[in-house]
């Protein structure tokens, strides 16, 4: 069964098999059964119905009986005509023989065909549209099941076609090629999911049913995460509200454009493909993006519902949904609530997916963007484990990126931030010095990029540990005003404002931060949660702070300053015990940390009083001005 967010195509899928009986062969061509398993070379043919699921919610009887009227009617004969047999029905498909592998691409061309004339007069989107993908690959059957890689690479390149539309693996391409009156269109070398290898996919193109395809092409990607916003689509009884689904297609396009990060598709563009059958996977080859965010929008009396959905078209699966339903009431505080709210989730969901396909594809040359991406999941994956040497190694790899190209705005604040953590985590054998280092990083973004929201998300972060309490708010809330869907900058700035006296603001700020990015990476979530817990401590209210402490502790746990707050609520509570787990915890990964802070090395909040208090609990709890050896007394 499909992930919930997956394509939700699952429905008839249907298998070609070259040589279908279990008989012995002599060696030499030679196939040999072995205690009830067996291996051969097959041709299998996969495909599934596009858009199943929402067909299935809006008419589910209707959709059967039209399907099963089909599969009666005309694909079981075509099948049938073609040689082939069903072999075996499953939960979402079917498997069938047929007697060689032209036989199967002629026949997956007469079902498209023949489907295109059923469909004629039927409504877009009512209409029942197959996906169709044929491989030549090795199968291994074992009794009434057939599983393998050939069938693994067919319907991954099913996923690949466009509904009415067919691919084919390149070693299906050389056994058909002149063989039948099909043309197909090379795509190239394809990257897909489960499959280790790129797979070489043709594309079959139906001259004469479009003039216009077999001259299509895909425009190669960017280097940078690229993206396209299709217009929203209006599910609700009245055409008149067409006017608000385009309004928040519109809307999130904008707000998109405002990370310097992303490659977004402008909105002519995008609106080319309004009231077309969804493909996602043609309109991101001929748009030349990697991601595509569509949706719909129903209204019905005072209530909306709002569809959203961003799908990666490598895999052609989702990577993040959500579902809005809202009361009507003031229409254009709504659009922009929902605007932000679809905003602030997606552009992290695509960080992390950026981040996991560099991880995932075994690349043997990287450009200076993929150096950048890598850079930055070591960052992170320095952070998660309290590691230097991985932090060192982020660091080491925005190098080789700037290398390539010095203007790289992405690797430079990787770079920064890396330096950044050097010094709080003191890990650097001189801390200011690598402070020195992300400030000189910080610098150069500036001088590529003035209006780049991470180049003041990261000054503001190095003007607070100089002490520059002042100008590092301005730079936070510049930050935001250039881009008011940076979740990372909103963690940030209230995370600095709870440090700097603006207790009010922190909350508000962190609050507004979960809420436009809940699923944000765990470390930033984490980072919402200590600035209300520096916020309580500020405040002097000892208990909501190790409550929210507890929460920042557990989204991020190798981080120094939470720590070091519940070290002091401890002291000042008397829990001796809990402060003891504390300290050696934060001693694994930062054993230099508390004693920097009695030393003057580190000064956390900007007012006097927090900072009192803190060292006063660190000394309850048994602390001084101890080398980072020493135990709690």
């Amino acid at each position: 069964m499909r992930g919930e967010h997956s394509d939700w195509a699952v429905g008839l899928a249907l298998r070609a098999s070259i040589d279908c009986n279990h008989q012995k062969r002599e060696p030499g061509g030679t196939r040999v059964a072995r205690q009830g398993v067996e291996r051969r070379l097959a041709a299998i043919l996969s495909a599934d119905v596009a858009g199943y699921s929402r067909l299935m919610s809006e008419d589910e009887a209707g959709t059967l009986a039209t399907l099963k009227s089909h599969r009666a009617e005309f694909i079981d004969p075509e099948i049938a005509n073609h040689g082939g047999r069903i072999v075996k029905l499953m939960g979402d498909g079917a498997l069938v023989e047929f007697p060689s592998v032209v036989d199967a691409v002629e026949c997956a061309v007469a079902v498209q065909r023949g489907m295109a004339e059923r469909n004629g007069n039927i409504p877009d989107d009512e209409r029942i549209a197959f996906r169709i993908g044929v491989n030549l690959g090795d199968i291994i059957v074992e009794g009434d099941d057939i599983y393998g890689d050939g069938i693994n690479v067919a319907a991954r390149i099913q996923e690949i076609a466009a509904p009415d539309g067919i691919c084919i693996s390149g070693d299906v391409y050389r056994q058909v090629r002149g063989k039948t009156d099909a043309d197909f269109d090379d795509l190239g070398e394809q990257e897909v999911k489960n499959i280790p290898e790129p797979v070489s996919v043709y594309r079959w193109t139906d001259a004469a049913a479009d003039p216009t395809a077999a001259t299509a092409r895909a425009l190669p990607l960017p280097d940078k995460p690229s993206i396209a916003v299709l217009p929203f689509t209006n599910m609700s009884d009245d055409a008149e509200q067409e006017y608000f689904s385009d309004g928040i297609t519109e809307d999130i396009i904008t707000e998109l454009s405002r990370f310097s990060g992303l490659f977004v598709i402008a909105r002519n563009s995008s609106f080319a493909f309004k009231g077309e059958s969804v493909d996602v996977k043609r309109i991101a080859q001929e748009l030349g993006v990697r991601y595509v965010l569509e949706g719909s929008i129903r209204r019905t009396s005072n209530r909306l519902r709002i569809n959203a959905q961003l799908i990666d078209k490598e895999s052609g699966s989702h990577i993040w949904a959500e579902r809005y339903d809202r009361e009507l009431k003031d229409i254009f505080d709504l659009q922009e609530e929902i605007t932000r709210n679809v905003v602030g989730s997606i552009a992290p969901q695509i960080e992390m997916a950026e981040m996991e396909r560099i991880r995932r594809v075994g690349i043997t040359k990287f450009s200076s963007y993929d150096l950048a991406l890598r850079a930055q999941a070591l960052l992170y994956d320095g952070l998660r484990m309290g590691n230097p040497d991985v932090t060192q190694q982020a660091i080491d790899k925005t190098k080789e990126s700037l290398e390539q190209d010095p203007r790289n705005v992405h690797a430079l604040w990787i770079q920064a931030m890396a330096y950044f953590d050097q010094y709080l985590y003191r890990w650097s054998a001189d801390p200011d010095e690598a402070l020195n280092h992300a400030w000189a990083a910080v610098e150069r973004l500036f001088e590529i990029d003035s209006s780049n929201a991470h180049a003041y998300m990261m000054r503001g972060l190095i003007h607070h540990f100089r002490g520059e309490h002042d100008e590092a708010v301005a730079d936070y809330r510049r930050a935001h005003a250039l881009n008011p869907n940076f979740a990372m900058n909103i963690f940030m700035m209230a995370m600095c404002e709870s440090l700097t006296g603006f207790t009010e603001e922190a909350r508000k700020h962190a609050e507004l931060g979960l809420r436009l990015s809940p699923r944000d990476m765990a470390i930033w979530l984490g980072v919402a949660y200590l600035a209300l817990a520096q916020a309580s401590f500020a405040d002097g209210d000892l208990e909501n702070t190790k409550e929210w402490g507890k929460l920042a502790i557990q989204f991020h746990p190798k981080a120094p300053i939470r720590r070091a707050l519940m070290i002091a609520c401890c002291g000042h509570a008397g829990d001796f015990d809990e402060a003891a787990r504390q300290a050696a915890e934060l001693k694994a990964f930062a054993p230099d940390f508390l004693p920097s802070i009695f030393r003057g090395d580190m000064t956390l909040y900007k007012s006097p009083e927090p900072n009192a208090l803190l060292v006063d609990g660190l000394r309850k709890a048994g602390f001084g001005e101890q080398s980072p050896g020493r135990e709690p007394h």
